[in-house]
Parts: structure tokens; sequence; C-alpha cells
């Protein structure tokens, strides 16, 4: 799994396998990076076929935490640290008590973006100086579900302006 920032081109995309042996690829295959002894050709290993659903989707999270209260400028300088170590976030806001975290996930399906969003907070805890706080909410849904609700007027508003800002 990796994590992108939204209109990003996703890693080994395109149709450009045709030109080293390997025949033409599906734009959403990625190339596993492999080592050709000098004066061989490189040739297509037959166990590289994904399956349906192993193709890695864009999905979008919503973190919410709540805790005791913490002074609020803590809380801003925490989640600023977090968006700058891992700068997927697209935006945080917050409060003295709790905080909300939308950012893009890379995943297989629902599953793996979940398990990796109910692990954000807690693996950073430390690193970033955030807030002992819970999980008390997570939404993930795919791209198109998303951008169906924007344009349908009920899901959240595009995050604009990105970065961290209070509620």
């Amino acid at each position: 799994m990796r994590r992108v920032r939204p209109g990003a081109a996703s890693r080994g995309g395109g149709t450009s396998g045709a030109s080293r042996g390997g025949g033409p690829r599906r734009a959403d295959e990625q190339r596993a990076l492999t080592s050709v002894p000098a004066g061989q050709a490189y040739q297509e290993p037959a166990d590289t076929h994904q399956e349906p659903g192993e193709t890695p989707r864009l999905w979008h999270v919503t973190l919410s935490v709540s805790g005791e209260e913490a002074p609020l400028q803590e809380v801003r300088r925490s989640l600023e640290q977090l968006a700058n170590d891992h700068p997927f976030l697209l935006t945080s806001r917050y409060a003295c008590d709790h905080a909300e975290i939308r950012y893009w996930e890379e995943a297989r399906d629902l599953h793996d973006a979940a398990a990796v969003a109910l692990r954000l907070w807690g693996e950073h805890r430390q690193s970033a100086g955030l807030p002992p706080w819970e999980i008390v909410g997570l939404e993930v849904v795919d791209r198109d579900t998303y951008h169906q609700r924007v344009t349908e007027g009920y899901g959240p508003p595009p995050a604009t302006p990105v970065g961290v800002h209070p509620f």
C-alpha cells in the first residue's frame, strides 16, 4: 500500500512494456524490479497477472479522534508535524478535544485502507507528539463514491484549503 495525493500518477502504469519485450501492459499493472544478467533479454514472468480486486485503488479516508482537552497550540503543532512527516495528509481540522484527518490512501481494498487508517494515530503518536486521544470515527469510501457525494451535494466538500486548520 502507498499513500498518494489525488490526481498523482500511479507508478508502473502505461503500456511501455511492449518495448521491453514483455508485450503490452494493462494501464493498472505494476512492474516488479528484476535483475537481468548481462547479454540476456528480460522476459516477463508468467505469474505477473493480478486477479481482479488486487489492483490498488484510491480511497478517501476520514479519521476522527477525540479525548481529554489539550492545549490548542500543541494540538496544532502535532498535526502539522504529522502532515510534515507524512505529506499524504490532505487536511486536518482540530479543536482542543478532537480532530479530523482527511487524506487519500492507495490500497487493494477497503479492508487494507481501513487497517492503515486505524493504525495511523497510534503509530505516529510519539513521533508527532499527538495527544493521547482515541479513534472515535472512521469513514473509508472509494474515489467514485467520494466524487459522487460531492457532485450531489451531500458529501464533504473537497478539502480546500489543504493543511491544518481549526474547526
